[in-house]
């Protein structure tokens, strides 16, 4: 059919920002039509699983629409919309797929081109164009060996379908974790998360898959990716993928992917929209009333770049606002002036995300809505000049976007000079703490007319994940950083520049996985910035791999070989989750050639290491058994580490009973648990990992970590249990806030005073609510940590890995 009226406003699409900017415009009395190519609305929301719970985040914005909405079940978030839509006499036609949007440059007019069901065309014409068709068809899939096998699915519509399955959920949004709870009634489920943590999904679905993983009714696995699938003997699939812990399989009778959508960017392009840059994943460049490049047609909702329902639903309803000539304030509006009132005050949000945009390049492919979420979770710094934003050492890892002014940096060199750094308007730090979880490598003053955004790590970790241009400008400033901060000393700024523009990758390794092997090619030198790894050669005598070294994140490996231009030495392993930045080999050499210092700090290594292996090929083979143990045990990831050698342990138990006295009656380890190797017992107690598990997903933040290093728990514990859940070793326990004290403390222990061991003092009340408790290293106590000053015999030692290792080897 042909529709000749002229239209004030055409809206392509009935989900959530469509349905919205239609109510608004039939509330406003303005001519409109919604199309709608499915015979029924909003079919991103029809699509979700039977059941589903939709939540209603953001949970600080009001609501602005003509239609209600609440968190509840999806059935009847739709039962309500329909008889609303119906209620106000909405224009709506379904089974109309918009196919083709031209606007007449001189009369400004759109026509709007639709195809039915049957295959008939329909033209439609009107003064402006709200799209509002969201993402749904253009599914991600797995892009790996097997994504299309019959049991491999990427949408799913009923879990009641499936029980007594084993089935894989790929992809911790919002999406997978659902289905995955669902699934979980009936089935057994795993659930794979590329990250170390839940980041990119609303916080009521991250408390509910920490609970299921918890209670065992979901296995989870973190830092994983899909490396094939294939048809297996016993089960339908075999499925593999690459954990934290080297690669990993799972017997599987189906596979459910949940890995979002692109944006169809074809279609929208063919509409005269243009998009930022050539990344699939980019949203279009739109005006802050969500105008695109071409006048007068709008986008909103997920096309848009943010899928939040509330959020997108206001978007339909200030869209048409504007569009009649009544514009409207964002929500947040009043939140981020308040926040701003140090740097712009009074200045209109829009011009303050427009400067930063243009000023920070970081953020320069950001939408707009998620630089107004990203700064809403952010905090506005203007420190004096002079004043120390951190210090060298510090174990800090928020991240810092340079609004105003400058910062120097302070870098502290092997030859004990301090280099400065000028860091300007629109650059960033913290990058290196924020991505290895290492102390802070630099101290950084605040210069002249400075302004800072500081940012939780959670937040940035979850813009990263968001947002490919802004990892890939990360990747790049970390390796320029890092470079200066390992070589620096010894190497100009030409000579860094060289080394950058040849060639830098960055590259991923599981635990166990070789970096490179004894006797391969050398391919370049390796810059550890996460994780640690060891070294290692071939034992001719006993057969099997000698460790020789040990080397944590912040140094560098490979540079021998690149020297002597031969093969590798050794072979080169992770002992956990690794990444490192690995230089171009030819251009290594190159400047290896052309700076004599670093050639001579290079071959005066060589020569170092070459003495100490030849010491190691006489020493007891148990110490390198040794080291790996204890890296098999996950030493390799802790800062800070409680070790018995059991040669000198008398078993007195003094060091856990002291550590009761000190915290309210309740140890916070446990000497006789854990594992032992030859004469070094690792016993149950917390490691102060560097990137700590425990603080992945705690609901309050109350877990910090000081300035010195040590992970602690602070008041603000809810007692939700996701630390006790979150950490692999076992090292936090529930207990009663203040307990209580037991008895057996150093009072009853020198003097005979108070209870006997084991013993209440008081009274104790099971219900009363318990919070979680681990080793904070007595860092309110002068003296250190409490369990090693009470060892009558010095059997318990704190020490680092690589202090430790260093003096195995």
């Amino acid at each position: 059919m042909d529709a000749t009226e002229l239209y004030e406003i055409v809206i392509v699409g009935s989900g959530p920002a469509g349905l919205s900017a239609a109510a608004r415009a039939r509330a406003l009395g303005v001519r409109h039509v919604l199309l709608e190519a499915q015979p029924h609305l909003s079919d991103t929301i029809y699509q979700y699983q039977k059941g589903k719970h939709v939540m209603a985040e953001p949970g600080i914005l009001p609501l602005r629409s003509d239609l209600s909405f609440s968190a509840g079940k999806r059935e009847a978030l739709l039962s309500t919309w329909n008889e609303e839509m119906d209620g106000q006499g909405v224009n709506v036609v379904h089974g109309q797929r918009v196919t083709a949007i031209v606007r007449d440059a001189g009369t400004g007019v759109f026509t709007l081109t639709s195809q039915g069901n049957g295959g008939a065309t329909s033209t439609w014409k009107s003064k402006t164009v709200i799209l509002a068709i969201g993402l749904q068809g253009n599914i991600r899939k797995l892009g790996v060996p097997g994504e299309d096998l019959p049991q491999v699915q990427y949408t799913l519509s009923d879990p009641d379908e499936f029980s007594g399955e084993t089935i894989v959920v790929v992809g911790a949004g919002d999406a997978g974790i659902e289905n995955a709870l669902a699934l979980a009634e009936k089935n057994t489920v795993y659930i794979l998360n590329r990250q170390e943590e839940f980041a990119t999904c609303k916080e009521g679905n991250r408390v509910l898959i920490m609970a299921a993983e918890k209670s065992g009714k979901i296995k989870v696995r973190y830092s994983a990716t899909t490396k094939y699938i294939e048809p297996a003997d016993d089960t339908p699939l075999l499925f593999v993928f690459n954990g934290k812990h080297g690669e990993e399989s799972v017997h599987a009778h189906r596979v459910i992917a949940r890995l979002g959508a692109t944006p169809p960017r074809k279609l929208i392009e063919s509409f005269g929209v243009e998009f930022p840059n050539a990344n699939p994943a980019s949203t279009p460049a739109l005006s802050d009333a969500y105008e695109s490049n071409v006048p007068g047609l709008y986008i909103v909702g997920a096309l848009g770049g943010y899928p939040l329902i509330k959020q997108a639903m206001n978007q339909g309803y200030e869209v048409v606002q504007t569009i009649v000539g009544k514009p409207v304030q964002p929500a947040d509006e009043a939140l981020l002036r308040e926040k701003l009132v140090p740097w712009r005050p009074g200045m209109q949000v829009s011009k303050v995300t427009e400067e930063i945009k243009a000023g920070v390049p970081l953020f320069s492919h950001v939408t707009t809505l998620q630089l107004r979420e990203f700064m809403l979770e952010s905090t506005l710094l203007t420190p004096r000049k002079g004043d120390i934003i951190f210090r060298k050492f510090d174990y800090t890892n928020t991240f810092y976007s340079i609004l105003e002014g400058t910062v120097e940096i302070e870098l502290s060199g092997n030859d004990g000079k301090v280099r400065q750094i000028k860091l300007d308007k629109g650059q960033y730090f913290g990058e290196m703490g924020l991505i290895s979880g290492r102390r802070r490598t630099a101290t950084v003053r605040a210069g002249a007319d400075c302004v800072l955004m500081e940012t939780p790590r959670r937040t940035m970790l979850k813009l990263i994940a968001s947002v490919d241009d802004v990892r890939k400008r990360m990747d790049m400033v970390f390796v320029r950083n890092a470079i200066y901060n390992y070589l620096g000393n010894m190497l100009s700024r030409t000579a860094i520049d060289a080394l950058v523009a040849g060639g830098v990758t960055v590259k991923r390794f599981e635990a166990r996985q070789h970096l490179f092997k004894e006797g391969d090619p050398a391919d370049g030198m390796y810059l550890i910035r996460r994780g640690s790894v060891t070294v290692s050669r071939k034992d001719e005598v006993r057969g099997g791999e000698r460790i020789l070294s040990y080397v944590a994140a912040g140094n560098y490996v490979g540079e021998m070989a690149l020297l002597r231009d031969a093969p590798r030495s050794a072979t080169v392993t992770a002992t956990v989750l690794t990444e490192a930045l690995v230089l171009d080999a030819e251009t290594v050499r190159d400047q290896l050639i052309a700076n004599p210092s670093w050639r001579k700090s290079v071959e005066d290594q060589v020569i170092s290491r070459t003495e100490q292996n030849v010491l190691l090929e006489h020493a007891k083979s148990r110490d390198g058994e040794l080291m790996q143990f204890l890296l098999g045990q996950g030493v390799g990831e802790a800062s800070d580490v409680l070790l018995i050698n059991e040669t000198m342990c008398i078993q007195c138990n003094n060091c856990e009973t002291a550590c009761a006295e000190t915290h309210n009656g309740t140890s916070r380890l446990k000497r006789a648990l854990g594992p032992t190797f030859a004469n070094i017992h690792l016993p149950t107690a917390c490691r102060h990992c560097e990137n700590p598990h425990c603080m992945k997903d705690c609901p309050p933040d109350a877990i910090g970590r000081s300035l010195q290093g040590e992970v602690f728990i602070s008041d603000a514990c809810i007692g939700c249990g996701n630390c006790e859940r979150n950490c692999p070793y076992g090292v936090i326990q529930m207990a009663v806030d203040k307990p209580p004290k037991r008895g057996g403390g150093l009072s009853w222990l020198l003097f005979g005073l108070g209870a006997s061991p084991g013993e209440r003092q008081a009274d104790y009340d099971p219900a009363v609510q318990k919070k979680a408790v681990k080793c904070d290293l007595c860092k309110d106590l002068k003296g250190g940590p409490s369990c090693v000053r009470a060892c009558p015999t010095g059997a318990a030692i704190r020490i680092s890995p690589e202090k430790f290792f260093k003096n195995q080897v």
